[in-house]
């Protein structure tokens, strides 16, 4: 049974982790690399929450227990009574292996390690682990909250019994969906959303149809809930690049070379909803204006 989780970073992913865990009735430690990062981003959990209850959606009672479940940490020693430990740092390998080794040298016997990345090898983070049979990737979409989907991530050496345990954790404990993934880069849905994003900057560059109409057109010809360029937009066009970037280092295909609209963009700092201005213009909810 896994009651304790362990959250290490806490940007947006990390919240959306630590927030739709507590909701579930466990119990969360976060830790961030810095004070002032910790405390931004418990801030931005309680702010998530208030416009949940703006909403109807939650009640002040359902905040204060949710709330209650998150602590932070100050050390990785605290993690140590964690059953399940998750990263979600930004996508850098020497950074993530750093991580690994350091949480190699405090969990437990049982303790699962798991990675919440997109694109990285999971067979080379538990390389600088003892344990790389209980290395696993959970890779969340977001919003975690409103996202049912788990991508589960085997490495090469990740035991049946690690991703048992987590195929139950997905399906019977937090109540998504989990589908098992073996590694390779982007898995299946960074893979497939990043060439579908792509391809409209490619269509978008030719002249073809204006970024609000191929939004449109995708939302109303294929029922999406976004048009490719809000979802780059909500999902940071840093991040679409860096995804692209590394798969294109990975296969070598020219279907994954990133778009010269999309490097431009980044260089300018339109990142999208976190910057407030991407393809489209939003404000501080992240709401379309």
């Amino acid at each position: 049974m896994i009651k304790k989780v362990g959250v290490i970073g806490v940007g947006t992913m990390g919240q959306g982790i630590a927030e739709m865990l507590a909701a579930k009735g466990l119990d969360v430690v976060v830790i961030e690399r810095s004070d002032e990062r910790l405390s931004y981003g418990l801030q931005m959990i309680e702010v998530s929450l208030d416009k949940q209850i703006e909403k109807w959606a939650l009640t002040g009672a359902e905040k204060k227990l949710i709330l209650s479940r998150i602590h932070s940490a100050t050390s990785y020693e605290e993690l140590a009574a964690c059953e399940l430990i998750i990263e979600t740092i930004s996508e850098d390998l020497d950074a993530k292996k750093e991580v690994f080794k350091r949480l190699d040298a405090i969990c437990g016997e049982s303790t699962i390690l798991a990675s919440n990345t997109s694109t990285l090898s999971l067979t080379e983070l538990a390389s600088v682990t003892s344990v790389p049979d209980r290395v696993i990737g959970l890779h969340f979409i977001y919003p975690v909250s409103k996202i049912d989907l788990v991508e589960i991530v085997r490495g090469l050496k990740t035991s049946d019994d690690t991703f048992n345990r987590m195929k139950h954790f997905v399906d019977e404990v937090i109540h998504k969906s989990g589908i098992m993934v073996f590694e390779s880069p982007g898995f299946v849905t960074t893979r497939l959303i990043c060439l579908f994003i792509n391809e409209a900057l490619h269509v978008l560059e030719e002249g073809v149809a204006s970024a609000e109409d191929i939004d449109s057109a995708m939302r109303k010809g294929y029922s999406f809930q976004h048009g490719p360029f809000e979802m780059a937009d909500r999902f940071g066009l840093d991040s679409v690049l860096a995804a692209l970037e590394r798969m294109f280092r990975e296969y070598g295909e020219l279907k994954y070379r990133p778009s010269i609209v999309l490097k431009k963009m980044v260089r300018a700092g339109q990142l999208g909803v976190k910057t407030g201005v991407g393809f489209f213009q939003y404000d501080k909810d992240g709401d379309r204006i």
